[in-house]
C-alpha cells in the first residue's frame, strides 16, 4: 500500500541514546503481559504484535539512563496505555458504543488511589488488572503531589476517550485549537511526563509545578510528541481505524489543502513547538529558580526532568521510525543528514539551520510601525441576539466619575509617561457600553462595577506596555504585579496604601466585589486577577526580545492577557453551589468556555490589527501570529484568522447543543444545575453579542482617533507606506 504522504524532515537537535537494559525489559514486560491476561485469549494482541510493537524500544529509547527494573515497570506503563487504547477501540470505538465506554472508563479511577494501602476492586479484564499492578509498584516511590497529578492525567487520557468517540459518532473533525488541546489529553502526552519525572528520579517541586514554564514544558512536550505521532500514524488511522482525530486530517480540512500540504504543515508546527520549549528553557527557568528560591536539588531536579523530556522527543523518533506501528518505510530524512544511529543526530548543524531558519528569522525580525492602513474588518458571525441594559447611560458617567477618583485620567506621581488617558478616549472607549452588552440583566449598581473592572483591566493592559514595556523596566512590571496581588487580601484586611491608580482602583473594586463572596469565590476571583496581571509580564518580555509568539503559546497566552478568567469569574458570582466546581473543570465547560474566549480574542485582534501593528509597534496580534509562522501577507494571514473564528464559534455552538448534554446526563445533575449551565451558555452568547456591539461601536480602534490619540509618537519606520490590503468580507 503506498504512502498517503511523504513524511516531512523533523526538526531534532538532541542524540537519541538507548538504554542498556533493552532485553532485560522486553523478558520482563512479555511475561508481565501475559500474567495481565493482554496476549493470547484477549481478543486485542497475541505475542506476535506485542514483539512487532516492541514498547521495550520505546522506552529503552525515550528514558536512556535509568536503571533495569525500572526501565521494566516504565515499559509495563506504556504496554498499558497502549493495550489500553487498542482495546478500547476494538471494544468501544468500533462497535460506536458510547454507554459502554462510560461504564468501562467509569471504573477505572478506582484503581488509582491515593492512599496506597487502600483497597481496591477485583479487576474484570486486562486493562483493570494491569492499572492496579503499576499504580501498587509506582506510587510508593513518589509525593502525594506527584500522585495527585499522575492520577489526573491518567484519568483524562482514559475519559476523554469519550470524545474522540463522540467525534466519531458525529462524523466530525475537530477544529485547530480545539484538537491541539484535546489531544494533549487522549494523546497521553502529559501521562508521558508524569512518567518521565519517576523514570529520572526528578519529580518537579510542587511550589513550581502549576508555574507557566514547566506548563509550557509539559504541553510543548505534548504537542511535539502527539503531532510526530499524527505523521505516523496517518495511514492506520484514517484509513484503516476510521479515526478522526488526526492532526494531519484536521489542517487538511479546516486550510483545505492536500494532505501532502497539511503533513508539511504539520511539521512546520511540530517544529514550532519544540523550538518553544527551547526558548522557555533556556529564558524562563532561571528566573523561576530565583523567584521561587529554589534551592540546588531542586534546581537540579527541574533540569533534569526537562532533558527528560528532550531524551523522550529523540527517543520517540526513533522509536516511530522503526515500530511496525507506523508508516515509516519512506520516510523523508532528517534535519541532521549524515550517519545515523544512536549518538549521530548531533551532526549536520548547518542543515538544521538552514531548514528551520526561516521561521527563526521571522519570529525575531518584524518590523514595528509599519503602515498597514485601516484595519479590515470581516463578516463576523455571531448568531445570538443584542440586549443592552436600560441602565447604560448611567453607567457612562459613574464610570467617568470612579476613573477620575482613582487617579486614570492624570498622571502618576514620579512615573514618566503615564498620562495614559484622559476623559475625552474614556468617553470614546465607552466600556459601559461593553458591560451593557455582556450584562443586559444587570441592576445600576451591578452594571456600574461590570464597567468598572473592564475600565480597570483596559488601563492596566495600556499603562503596562507604555510605562515598563517602553523603557524595558521588566523588574518595575514584576513589582508592580506583586504590589497589585496584595491588593486582594482574601480576608479583606491589611489592605496596603495604594500608590498609583492601578492599585487604588484594584483595591476598590476588590472590596466592592469580594466583600459578598464566599472564601472560595474570593480566591478564584483573586487568581483571576493573578492570571491576568501576570500575563502582562509575558508580554513584556516577548516585547523585549522582540519576539512574535509562536501560535499555540500565543492562543493560549491570550486568552489570559484579555481577562477571560476574569471575566468568567464574574459571570459564576451568581451560580452558588447550584453547579459543582468539578463540572467548571471537566473538559466539556472548559471546551465551551474557551472556544467563545478565542472568538472573542480573535475578534479584537483583528479590529486592533492597525493600532498594535502600526502605531503601538506590538508583536502581539493573531494576524501577525499568523503572518509569521505560515510567512503570508495581512489578506491571507485575515483569511485564516477568519477561518479560525467561525471554526470556534461552531464549536462553542457544538459544544453547548451536544455535549453540555451528555455531560449533564453523565454527571446526573439535578435540574437546579442544569438550569445555572444553561444559563451560563446564555451569558456567554450576550458576552460575544455585546463584545462584537462594542467593538463596532467604541471609538478605540478607528483610524481617525488612533491619528489624534499617537499623534506625539515617532513617524513610522519604514520609508514609504505599505499600500493598504484589498478588503476582506464587509466592513460595517
Amino acid at each position: 500500500m503506498s504512502q498517503p504522504f511523504t513524511l516531512p524532515a523533523f526538526y531534532m537537535n538532541h542524540p537519541a541514546r538507548l538504554n542498556p537494559h533493552l532485553e532485560e525489559a522486553r523478558a520482563h514486560t512479555r511475561e508481565w503481559a501475559r500474567e495481565m491476561g493482554m496476549l493470547e485469549g484477549s481478543g486485542v494482541w497475541d505475542q506476535a504484535d506485542l514483539d512487532a510493537h516492541d514498547y521495550a524500544l520505546l522506552c529503552a529509547y525515550t528514558h536512556p539512563d535509568c536503571d533495569g527494573p525500572t526501565l521494566s515497570l516504565v515499559t509495563d506503563w506504556y504496554v498499558w496505555v497502549f493495550f489500553f487504547d487498542d482495546h478500547f477501540l476494538e471494544l468501544f470505538k468500533r462497535t460506536q458504543d458510547r454507554e459502554g465506554g462510560k461504564d468501562y472508563l467509569d471504573r477505572l479511577p478506582a484503581f488509582m488511589p491515593m492512599d496506597p494501602d487502600a483497597a481496591v476492586p477485583e479487576p474484570t479484564h486486562p486493562v483493570e488488572a494491569g492499572l492496579a499492578d503499576l499504580w501498587a509498584r509506582t506510587v510508593p516511590h513518589m509525593s502525594a503531589d506527584w500522585r495527585a497529578r499522575f492520577a489526573e492525567s491518567t484519568r483524562n487520557l482514559l475519559n476523554e476517550s469519550l470524545w474522540e468517540l463522540s467525534n466519531i459518532n458525529e462524523g466530525r473533525v475537530a477544529n485547530p485549537v480545539e484538537y491541539i488541546e484535546m489531544r494533549r489529553k487522549v494523546g497521553g502526552a502529559p501521562w508521558s511526563a508524569g512518567i518521565v519525572e519517576y523514570a529520572a528520579g526528578a519529580e518537579v517541586p510542587e511550589a513550581v509545578a502549576g508555574s507557566r514554564p514547566l506548563r509550557v514544558l509539559r504541553d510543548t512536550f505534548a504537542d511535539a510528541v502527539h503531532l510526530r505521532n499524527d505523521l505516523f500514524s496517518y495511514q492506520r488511522e484514517i484509513e484503516d481505524e476510521g479515526e478522526l482525530s488526526n492532526g494531519v486530517l484536521v489542517l487538511e480540512t479546516f486550510l483545505g489543502c492536500s494532505t501532502q500540504e497539511a503533513a508539511d504543515a504539520v511539521g512546520d508546527l511540530l517544529t514550532s513547538r519544540m523550538r518553544q520549549f527551547e526558548h522557555t528553557t533556556l529564558t524562563e527557568l532561571a528566573p523561576l529558580f530565583a523567584e521561587y528560591a529554589l534551592g540546588p536539588q531542586e534546581c537540579a531536579a527541574v533540569l533534569a526532568y526537562a532533558k527528560g523530556l528532550q531524551d523522550w522527543q529523540s527517543g520517540g523518533h526513533e522509536w516511530h521510525m522503526r515500530s511496525s506501528r507506523y508508516m515509516n518505510k519512506e520516510a523523508a530524512p532528517s534535519l541532521l543528514p549524515g550517519p545515523t544511529g544512536p549518538g549521530t543526530s548531533g551532526l549536520g548543524i548547518k542543515e538544521l539551520i538552514a531548514a528551520t531558519g526561516a521561521q527563526i528569522v521571522r519570529s525575531h525580525t518584524h518590523v514595528p510601525h509599519q503602515q498597514v492602513g485601516p484595519s479590515q474588518l470581516l463578516d463576523f458571525d455571531v448568531p445570538f441576539t443584542l440586549r443592552l441594559s436600560p441602565h447604560l447611560d448611567g453607567a457612562r458617567t459613574n464610570t467617568v466619575v470612579w476613573s477620575r477618583e482613582m487617579g486614570m485620567l492624570a498622571p502618576q506621581p514620579g512615573i514618566p509617561a503615564s498620562d495614559i488617558w484622559d476623559e475625552r478616549k474614556l468617553y470614546g472607549y465607552d466600556f459601559p457600553l461593553c458591560a451593557a452588552g455582556l450584562h443586559p440583566d444587570a441592576t445600576p449598581e451591578e452594571l456600574d462595577l461590570a464597567s468598572q473592572w473592564l475600565t480597570w483591566g483596559t488601563y492596566g493592559d495600556d499603562y503596562f506596555p507604555v510605562v515598563y514595556g517602553r523603557p524595558r523596566d521588566l523588574l518595575g512590571a514584576k513589582v508592580c504585579h506583586e504590589r497589585m496581588l496584595a491588593c486582594m487580601p482574601l480576608d479583606l484586611t491589611g489592605l496596603p496604601v495604594p500608590v498609583n491608580s492601578l492599585e487604588r482602583g484594584l483595591a476598590d473594586l476588590w472590596v466592592r466585589t469580594a466583600g459578598p463572596m464566599n472564601a472560595d469565590g474570593r480566591t478564584q476571583l483573586r487568581d483571576a486577577v493573578a492570571v491576568m496581571t501576570e500575563s502582562w509580564l509575558w508580554e513584556l518580555h516577548n516585547q523585549a526580545a522582540h519576539r512574535v509568539p509562536e501560535p499555540v503559546d500565543y492562543i493560549e497566552m491570550r486568552r489570559r492577557t484579555f481577562g477571560s478568567d476574569l471575566t468568567i469569574a464574574l459571570c459564576r458570582v451568581g451560580h452558588g453551589r447550584a453547579v459543582p466546581d468539578e463540572i467548571y473543570r471537566s473538559g466539556t465547560v472548559r471546551s465551551l468556555e474557551n472556544a467563545a474566549v478565542d472568538y472573542a480574542t480573535l475578534l479584537n485582534d483583528v479590529f486592533s490589527y492597525q493600532k498594535e501593528i502600526e502605531y503601538e509597534g506590538e508583536v502581539h496580534n493573531a494576524v501577525l501570529v499568523v503572518q509569521t509562522f505560515f510567512g503570508c501577507d495581512y489578506p491571507k494571514a485575515l483569511g485564516i484568522v477568519d477561518d479560525l473564528m467561525r471554526g470556534r464559534m461552531s464549536q462553542f455552538q457544538h459544544v453547548a447543543r451536544h455535549e453540555l448534554p451528555l455531560l449533564y446526563e453523565d454527571a446526573g445533575l439535578t435540574a437546579e444545575a442544569r438550569a445555572a449551565l444553561d444559563g451560563y451558555v446564555k451569558e456567554l452568547e450576550n458576552w460575544l453579542a455585546g463584545i462584537l456591539n462594542w467593538h463596532l461601536k467604541c471609538r478605540r480602534y478607528r483610524q481617525e482617533v488612533l491619528e489624534q490619540n499617537f499623534r506625539f509618537l515617532p513617524a513610522p519606520l519604514l520609508p514609504a507606506p505599505v499600500p493598504p490590503p484589498a478588503p476582506v468580507g464587509a466592513a460595517p
